[in-house]
């Protein structure tokens, strides 16, 4: 999915909403049996109208061995029948040296077809570049994240004051553009969006942290957003684990409308 294509889908649903596919069995209602792909196609449905994007994260399907993994790839076929308009992000955070990467790129791009893949910058370019040769597909670095523990290494900051994600953000601006490459973003930075706003000035942002983590929707879009919109908002648990109960769909059905109409506010 080209830039311009994200972009007017964005303005035609009047809405920057990603779904996070984070199906955790334990919070699934216990008619489900713990049946991944049937939780996701529920979800999906519901949710759809009022989304741009979905994400699954591999965490979550992994730890149930091949059986999970399938849920992983019949999950990502089911969107591109059923809502092919959607915007499909892989959450696997690879990384590694530059033929491991090619792989993982082969695997991502090629054989699974998702729209985009996050991506651990942490060994640099050789890492990063070979997930950038595919027209249409993004590679999204991490750069400022939500949890805790990113103060551990993010926050560091050179002699001269520099914290290390800013030199992340201008890094990785020298392998990719605009059209190839968003960054990670924690919505619970607050203020912090607005100077990762200065450095990438045109780039998508995946905001991760609103909802369930606490971040704020006005803020990010007051300091984030940029001419083209410029972010995906993300909310995982809120909205799917919404509620365990024979009223699950409906639950996560209006979670995501909810945040839909406050996104058709703010939609320049």
């Amino acid at each position: 999915m080209t830039r311009d294509e994200l972009y007017a889908n964005m303005l035609r649903k009047r809405s920057f909403l990603c779904v996070g596919l984070d199906p955790d069995p334990s919070k699934m209602p216990m008619s489900l049996n713990g049946d991944l792909l049937a939780f996701n196609k529920a979800i999906i449905d519901a949710t759809a109208p009022y989304a741009i994007a979905f994400k699954p994260n591999l965490a979550f399907y992994e730890a149930h061995g091949p059986a999970g993994y399938q849920a992983f790839e019949d999950t990502v076929r089911y969107i591109r029948k059923h809502h092919p308009d959607q915007f499909i992000i892989a959450d696997a955070k690879r990384g590694d040296i530059g033929n491991t990467s090619k792989a993982y790129a082969r695997s991502f791009f090629e054989t699974l077809d998702v729209d985009a893949l996050t991506v651990a910058p942490y060994m640099g370019e050789d890492s990063v570049t070979p997930f950038l040769g595919y027209d249409g597909k993004w590679v999204i670095v991490l750069a400022l994240t939500s949890n805790k523990g990113s103060m551990d290494f993010q926050m560091i900051r050179d002699t001269e004051g520099t914290p290390l994600y800013e030199h992340v953000l201008r890094k990785a601006q020298q392998w990719g553009t605009p059209d190839n490459m968003m960054f990670v973003a924690g919505a619970t930075r607050g203020e912090m969006l607005q100077d990762v706003r200065r450095i990438v000035p045109k780039h998508f942002l995946l905001v991760p942290g609103v909802g369930a983590q606490g971040g704020s929707l006005a803020d990010v879009a007051r300091y984030a957003m940029n001419s083209q919109c410029g972010i995906i908002v993300n909310s995982s648990r809120g909205i799917i684990h919404a509620s365990n109960g024979e009223d699950w769909v409906d639950a996560a059905r209006q979670k995501a409308a909810a945040m839909q109409s406050e996104m058709s506010q703010l939609v320049g």
